[in-house]
Order: C-alpha cells, then sequence, then structure tokens
C-alpha cells in the first residue's frame, strides 16, 4: 500500500471523528461537568425570606450552608414580587408574562375564569401553568422529582406531575415535611428522586401580621433555621451531605406598611366603572367599555401610585406580552397600600405588618439565594442575579437539556465549581 493510499483509507475515520467531536462540543453547552455527573438536589422555598433575614435572628444551619457553599448577595425577583409567579419563575426559568403566572389572582379572558391561589380547582388545573418547570423537564429526560409542595406541583403540567407529591396544606408540620424530603431519598437507587422540592411559609405569615421586626419574625427565622438543620442531619445520618446538593431559596422580600399609607382606589374612580382583578399593592384593573381613558387618567391623580396602560408598561417589568395582564396595572409606592374605602374602614388593621409585590428593583424586595453540595463552590458570595436564570443552573447539576426560558447558565455559572 502507498503512502497515498494509506492517507485516503484514514479519511472515513477523521470524519467520523469529527463527526462525534461536533456532537460533543453541541452537547457540552448543557451537560454537568464531568467530575458531578448526575446530582440530587433538595431544593427549599422559604416563603419571604429576604436577603437580609439572616441578620435578624440567630440561623446557625443556614450560617453552616453558607460556609460550605455560595450566597448570592440578594436574588432579584420578577416582578410582581408576588408567591405564586416568582416560586413558578424560579421552577420554569420564565417572566411571569411568559409562563402566565401573572399574579396571585388573575382573570383569564380566553378561559373567562378567575384563578386564585386558594382556589384548589385553579390551582390544581394544568391550563393555568405556561412554560416547562423543573420537574417536568426531569420527569421527561427519565428522572424521578418529588415535591412537598411548590406552586406548579399539584397540576398535570404537559401531562406530567411530579413522580411523588403533596396536595398543598399549610397545616402540615414542618418536621413532617423534612421527614418525608428523607424517606424519598431512602428509596432504592432506581425509585429515588433525583429532585425533591420542599416549601415552608412561617416567616412570610409572621411578617404579614408583625411587620419586619418583631419578635414573632424573629421565632419563624430560627423555626425554619431549625428545619434547615434537621434536613442536614438527616443527610448526614445517611451519609449523603457530601453527594446531595441543596439550593435554599426565597420568592422575595417584604416591606412595612402602615394603616395611615393608604391609597383609596374609590377617592378618585368609580369601582362600577372597573373589574378589579387584584387589589394590593399592584392594582390590576379591567376598565368597561370605552372608559379605559377616563380610569388611567383619574388614577393617575393619585400619590404613591404608579399607573400604566398595559402597552407602557415599563420593559423591566417583563410585564406586557400576556392576555392575562390587565389594560391597566397600577402600582404603590413601597409601603403604602391600596384599597376601597369600604373595605379598609372595616379591617384597617389588615394595613399594618409588611408586604410584598411592589416594584422587583427595591432593596426591600430581594430574596435569598444560598447553594451548598459538589457542585457548587466552597465560601463564596456572588453579586445579585435574577430568580429566571435558577433553571438554567438546576438543569446543568442535575444534567438536563433545558427548555426554552428567559435565564442565562452564564448569568449564575459563578456559583459552580470549576
Amino acid at each position: 500500500m502507498t503512502r497515498d493510499s494509506r492517507w485516503w483509507g484514514t479519511i472515513p475515520r477523521i470524519a467520523a471523528a469529527l463527526v462525534v467531536a461536533s456532537a460533543i462540543s453541541y452537547w457540552i453547552g448543557w451537560m454537568p461537568f464531568p467530575s458531578q455527573g448526575r446530582s440530587t438536589v433538595v431544593l427549599v422555598g422559604i416563603d419571604a425570606l429576604g436577603w437580609d433575614f439572616l441578620d435578624k435572628a440567630p440561623t446557625p444551619n443556614l450560617d453552616r450552608l453558607v460556609a460550605r457553599g455560595v450566597r448570592a448577595e440578594r436574588m432579584i425577583p420578577i416582578f410582581p414580587t408576588k408567591t405564586f409567579p416568582n416560586f413558578y419563575s424560579i421552577a420554569t426559568g420564565l417572566y411571569a408574562e411568559h409562563h402566565g403566572i401573572v399574579a396571585n389572582n388573575m382573570y383569564d379572558p380566553e378561559f373567562d375564569a378567575r384563578f386564585s391561589l386558594g382556589d384548589r380547582d385553579a390551582v390544581t388545573d394544568g391550563r393555568w401553568w405556561g412554560g416547562e418547570p423543573i420537574w417536568v423537564t426531569a420527569e421527561k429526560q427519565g428522572l424521578a422529582t418529588a415535591a412537598f409542595f411548590w406552586p406548579g406541583t399539584e397540576a398535570p403540567i404537559q401531562g406530567v406531575r411530579p413522580t411523588y407529591w403533596k396536595p398543598y396544606d399549610g397545616g402540615v408540620p414542618n418536621r413532617e415535611r423534612v421527614a418525608q424530603v428523607l424517606s424519598w431519598l431512602d428509596l432504592p437507587e432506581h425509585e429515588r428522586p433525583s429532585l425533591v422540592t420542599l416549601y415552608f411559609s412561617d416567616v412570610d405569615a409572621a411578617t404579614h401580621d408583625h411587620g419586619l421586626d418583631g419578635p414573632e419574625v424573629q421565632a419563624a427565622i430560627r423555626g425554619v433555621d431549625e428545619m434547615i438543620g434537621l434536613l442536614i442531619a438527616g443527610l448526614e445520618e445517611r451519609g449523603l451531605a457530601e453527594r446531595v446538593n441543596v439550593i435554599v431559596t426565597s420568592d422575595h422580600g417584604m416591606a412595612d406598611t402602615e394603616p395611615h399609607r393608604m391609597i383609596i382606589v374609590d377617592d378618585y374612580i368609580d369601582l362600577a366603572a372597573v373589574t378589579v382583578v387584584d387589589w394590593n399593592p399592584v392594582l390590576a384593573v379591567i376598565p368597561r367599555e370605552r372608559m379605559e381613558a377616563a380610569v388611567y387618567e383619574a388614577l393617575s391623580e393619585a400619590m404613591h401610585l404608579s399607573v400604566y396602560r398595559k402597552a407602557e408598561i415599563p420593559d423591566r417589568f417583563h410585564y406586557r406580552d400576556h392576555r392575562r395582564i390587565p389594560p391597566i396595572v397600577a402600582v404603590a409606592a413601597e409601603g403604602w397600600s391600596i384599597s376601597s374605602r369600604s373595605f379598609y374602614e372595616e379591617r384597617p388593621g389588615r394595613y399594618g405588618g409588611a408586604n410584598h409585590g411592589y416594584d422587583n428593583e427595591l432593596l426591600s424586595m430581594g430574596a435569598t439565594f444560598i447553594a451548598a453540595g459538589p457542585a457548587f463552590k466552597q465560601g463564596a458570595v456572588v453579586p445579585p442575579f435574577e430568580n429566571v436564570h435558577v433553571y438554567e443552573l438546576l438543569c446543568q447539576v442535575l444534567g438536563l437539556r433545558p427548555a426554552p426560558n428567559d435565564g442565562s447558565l452564564e448569568a449564575v455559572r459563578g456559583v459552580l465549581r470549576e
């Protein structure tokens, strides 16, 4: 065989190698780094745990996670800074205008139906939930998942629920929730979930009722910290502490309110001229026919209220392109509340304490992000980032190909080990 014939004989092998290399380069952008492999993630949601709340009470267990992991200076929620929109953005990587959960209370003109977080029929109806949450991505790619509460996990989204899930019941003790998570991790390998969600509402309830600095809030923070301690201890007892990634997130922070800081809507408009879909602190209004201009102009006279027509909502809110966003949206200034006259006079005490829902760029609305485990850096603090990037991060750690989303792995790559 001549040198030329030997060379031409190698060409098919070279071509095949190039095809393989091309395929590898295509997949490498989303595959986990080689030392990591498929992983397990426990994703903890602590409702209303603001980015600075670890300074309000002793939190030895969260502090321990921070010391052996990574923490964001703060995580920036989406607008509106409400519970369902934000926890679902963490799960999908989408802004509200793209996943459709545009508020805790909303109206869909196509369905001619209302949604609220207390409406069990709506919450469990998959048609309300757009995008692809992380548990659906995982299930579709062959991983089992489990959920002890998380907005969306009770509904068949794209016809898919987590392998194991619980219907929401706020009365379930937190210890029982942690025990069930650990029990799921005790399952045989072929049944064990790779992603588990866990949710606590204590801090949200305490701050709504008592404001930011009461002893009740400190007790709630200590209580959820104790649950994190139980989770860590359970992982250690099972030899999983260095194998399981624990991510602690929250949906938003809180701002103190006062009963005298009120915007009374019917001081400006006739409530018979509108349908109010949501009240406070984001007023969502559907004016009666031919009344939009008049309602907009009248509400614009209110102090401490930013009023927008749908097409004019600021770009940074990512809050225009969904049919559930009403024609007029008005946002109260930080710490102010919105009500009708009659409702306020019957329940003035309701407007003390603290609230959320305000402009998502306010420091007071900043959320918490802490992560520790084999995928994450140790002892690091990273700059603020938006919560829509967490979905891409979860996909990277779990070795999943992401669904289309608004996030970017590059925005959070700094939390991962080299």
